[in-house]
């Protein structure tokens, strides 16, 4: 997230394509960007206050939601509990 740039392409609930480093005019609907430090702190087993969800990491003014937010908000249970499994996998960073 300092060094790379993730595209995550999901379907019907599953991750179907991981990019990395994609290409400058690569479609995607929505961003969420932040530091790699912020996504670390998502990445622990348990995130410091004001890390433990995409909302509350706005706040911080770290993290930025672009793109088209129907589409997040259409699936935002689903993108919450991908961000949740970082807490198991550990972030790309």
């Amino acid at each position: 997230m300092e060094e790379k740039k993730f595209l995550i392409r999901m379907h019907r609930g599953k991750v179907e394509d991981l990019i990395v480093d994609p290409e400058p005019l690569e479609a995607y609907d929505f961003a969420i960007r932040a530091s790699a430090d912020t996504w670390r702190e998502f990445g622990r087993p348990t995130p410091a206050p004001m890390f433990h969800g995409i909302w509350a990491a706005t706040f911080q003014r770290d993290m930025r939601l672009e793109g088209d937010l129907l589409v997040l908000m259409q699936n935002l249970r689903c993108v919450t509990r991908q961000i949740e499994l970082l807490r198991t996998t550990g972030p790309l960073v």
